[in-house]
């Protein structure tokens, strides 16, 4: 192992965008001749697919499950109903976005390939959608793969394993504490996994790349910087917009929110961890809002593990890039879709090592574009993939500023923010809309 120590020690990010762009010099450089590298870069994604539906299930089922039922009172019901709905807009609005700049459009990566694919990728109809969200066999819809019913089933398994392990009868309680401990010894491993697998990333990134530039050359480079400028601009318009107007109609200048969470900000962006980043959330909270305790001890772990606002950007960007890269747009019936599956996903990936670019496998498949080796759907994924790290630094921040708002909203709301910590400028604290002036 010591010939390689160089390898492992050099950082993560640093090697997969060496990766990427020696892919794309060694595919421009010698095209076609690249071939050799293709069984490399299918490996990579045979392991990226081997590991979803372990993720769902182990990660999804603690996700739930950690949710304490006594704490989904006044507090935990509405961070859990506010981190919901913000995530619903983001990848509504990443899709917008989407369908605004049009990323990879003109592509058509391997036309002849996907012509040949094309009626595989016929998807059903907006209602027959929603209904096959519920499994008839759930074990069935593991095997088949099919994602939305899967984690739909085990959703709903983790928020009843929550209730079993806080039931008074102690034999009830110990048999559900037994269950938990054994899939969050399964989620533990699957984070080990993960990590396994990106430490090969670099490797798999390179030979995927470099297929991509082997065949569509330095034209190549236009979609990726048109992809990344759509997904940052809608970070930066969810952050000003859906959190920014939300903070305005609760009565929390938006501007000094902003002023008072750049720290967060900034080392959520540098870290690419909001789990890192929580002690840096919680003493914000705590001494620059004035955040009871009480509030932001749940909320802001809440929205570590479930708010995933700039994730679910991502993935209504980049789904929409990959359709279009292929040559075959995603119809409405396909972006509802991403978006249930998006929302349904968060509860429980968000602790996922390289979290986004799983979740999109996830997203993908649910629309019927199956990342299968050697498929045209795996050289958009292979180009998406390669910028993920730059990607994720946006994300990151993204939900990061997320939990720091909810938490904001909330505590507001339920009269738990000391108000003189905002009193340094007298127009933090607007009227409250949904107080008149009786006077």
């Amino acid at each position: 192992m010591k010939l390689f120590s160089w390898y492992f020690k050099t950082n993560l990010l640093i090697r997969i965008l060496s990766g990427l762009i020696l892919g794309a010099v060694c595919g421009i450089a010698f095209g076609p001749a690249m071939v050799w590298v293709t069984p490399f870069g299918d490996i990579f994604i045979r392991m990226l697919k081997m590991i979803v539906m372990p993720v769902i299930i182990f990660t999804l089922t603690v996700g739930a499950a950690s949710v304490h039922p006594a704490q989904l009172g006044r507090v935990g019901a509405k961070a859990l109903g506010i981190y919901m709905i913000t995530t619903a807009f983001a990848v509504s609005f990443g899709l917008i976005c989407g369908n605004l700049f049009k990323p990879g459009q003109g592509m058509q990566i391997a036309a002849s390939a996907t012509k040949g694919i094309k009626g595989d990728i016929a998807t059903p109809s907006l209602v027959d959608t929603l209904i096959n969200i519920v499994p008839v066999n759930p074990f069935g819809a593991v095997a088949e793969g099919n994602v939305l019913p899967v984690i739909f089933f085990f959703l709903l398994f983790g928020i009843g394993l929550a209730y079993i392990r806080n039931s008074e009868d102690e034999k009830i309680s110990q048999s559900g504490e037994a269950v938990f401990r054994f899939f969050n010894g399964g989620a533990e491993i699957m984070y080990l996994v993960v990590n396994w697998i990106l430490q090969y990333a670099p490797i798999g990134v390179f030979a995927l790349i470099a297929d991509v530039f082997g065949k569509q050359g330095a034209e190549a480079f236009g979609p990726l910087g048109f992809t990344t400028l759509a997904v940052y601009v809608g970070f930066i318009g969810h952050m000003v917009l859906v959190y920014g107007g939300m903070l305005l109609f609760f009565g929390i200048n938006p501007i000094l929110f902003f002023s008072k969470a750049k720290e967060a900000i900034i080392t959520a962006f540098v870290t690419r961890s909001s789990g890192g980043t929580l002690p840096v959330s919680i003493g914000i909270a705590e001494n620059k809002m004035g955040i009871s305790q009480g509030v932001h001890s749940f909320s802001l772990p809440l929205g570590a593990t479930i708010n995933m606002d700039g994730t679910a950007i991502y993935q209504g960007v980049c789904a929409i890039f990959v359709g279009f890269a292929i040559g075959t747009p995603l119809d409405f019936s396909q972006q509802v879709t991403i978006i249930a599956t998006s929302l349904l996903a968060s509860i429980g990936t968000a602790g996922v090592p390289g979290a986004g670019a799983i979740m999109l496998l996830m997203v993908l498949s649910s629309v019927g574009l199956t990342v299968e080796p050697g498929s045209p759907v795996v050289l958009a994924y292979a180009m998406i993939f390669g910028i993920d790290a730059l990607l994720d630094m946006g994300r990151t921040a993204c939900n990061v500023t997320g939990d720091l708002a909810v938490t904001c909203i909330v505590a507001k709301t339920e009269g738990e923010m000391d108000m003189s910590a905002w009193y340094e400028d007298e127009s933090a604290i607007l009227p409250d809309p949904a107080i008149e002036d009786c006077s």
